[in-house]
């Protein structure tokens, strides 16, 4: 069966890391057998400049319609001035919403070849796997009330509302123990159950769904100590779950402990596994253009599309075997070269994974 992917490059270095991608998905097609349809469209701030929305019509329809949608980045300066409504990163809101995308993987897998890279001693992130499960569709980004207002004194108010049903944190619960099933078998809920009376329900609720799992170990977590943790001791970690906007940070946070944030691919999963596919990084307008930008959370976004949604786990492997022999031979983008190795540009390390896949 043929698989159809929604092709959406966005703005800034999202073409480029995109055609990256796409270099290792028709090497795939060709050489390997994979059965895949590509179709592209526009979104984000391009989506903007072409239809007057960063969502058009065309580009919801092709992403409903797809088995999968391959995303690379929106935004930049030059629509930041724009009613926020029609911003470009209202888009990935949108998408997100619309196609009920509520469960964010993202995993923080440090390549030994790359322990140098990062900020932390090498002792302390050697061996790193943790994964990030982030509720998606709920929490502060999209509760209502919102805005910002005039109050009857003359100050203007921005007001935004924290708010989770249960069966919200439910379904992101069972998502993170279900993974945490097949990886180490715990479960760190990260909350502010100590201020915040709706993370306070939010860790009822993973209690409670954790009775389901009785050979998962679960712990709870504050989202400071959480942030001060990722630091000091990032491996004590294995999977983490948490809401919107603590696990849009924390996420972030955890991606340098990899050493680059150009290192980290993520999935946005609906309630039947199919899913969203893109680097965790933005468009990275000061680099946009330049040919610099590091393909390989792109790349290995493809292979969780393969592994979560496509159910070609096969592929998956193949992909991220050709990245490890690709960082075996030394070659590095800018963000993660340390002084060893060789300095390669965006498309010369899309052309080393199509190489190393070929020679597998």
């Amino acid at each position: 069966m043929t698989n159809k992917i929604a092709v959406l490059p966005g703005d800034g270095i999202g073409p480029e890391i995109v055609a990256e991608a796409i270099k290792v998905l028709e090497c795939l097609r060709q050489d390997f057998g994979l059965e895949v349809e590509l179709e592209s469209a526009v979104v984000g701030g391009a989506g903007y400049d072409a239809h007057g929305v960063p969502l058009p019509p065309a580009t919801l329809d092709l992403a409903r319609a797809a088995d999968a949608v391959l995303l690379g980045a929106v935004g930049g300066p030059q629509w930041e001035s724009l009613d926020i409504a029609v911003r470009p990163e209202r888009a990935l809101l949108q998408l997100r919403s619309e196609l009920a995308l509520f469960a964010n993987l993202r995993p923080a897998v440090l390549f030994p070849q790359l322990a140098a890279a990062s900020t932390l001693k090498p002792e302390v992130v050697a061996g790193l796997d943790i994964m990030i499960v982030r509720e998606l569709t709920g929490g502060i980004y999209f509760g209502t009330p919102r805005g910002v207002h005039t109050r009857t004194d003359g100050q203007r108010e921005g007001v935004n509302t924290l708010v989770y049903a249960e069966h919200e944190i439910a379904r992101i619960a069972r998502v993170a123990f279900d993974i945490a099933t097949r990886r180490g078998r715990r479960v760190c809920s990260v909350d502010k159950a100590n201020v915040l009376e709706c993370t306070e329900l939010w860790r009822e609720v993973v209690t409670q769904v954790a009775g389901d799992y009785p050979d998962i170990e679960l712990t709870h977590m504050y989202v400071d100590n959480a942030a001060m943790q990722l630091v000091r001791d990032p491996k004590q970690f294995d999977v983490l779950v948490t809401t919107n906007m603590f696990g849009d940070i924390l996420s972030d946070a955890a991606a340098m402990l990899t050493g680059s944030i150009g290192m980290l691919p993520s999935a946005s999963l609906d309630a039947q596994s199919k899913g969203m596919y893109e680097p965790i990084h933005g468009s990275a307008p000061d680099i946009a253009g330049r040919g610099v930008a590091n393909p390989l959370a792109t790349i290995l976004s493809l292979a969780m599309m393969l592994r979560y949604t496509l159910n070609q786990p096969e592929y998956a492997v193949r992909i991220e075997a050709a990245v490890a022999r690709v960082l075996d031979q030394g070659l590095r983008t800018a963000d993660i070269f340390a002084g060893d190795g060789e300095q390669v540009r965006t498309a010369q390390m899309g052309d080393a994974v199509v190489a190393a896949l070929r020679s597998s």
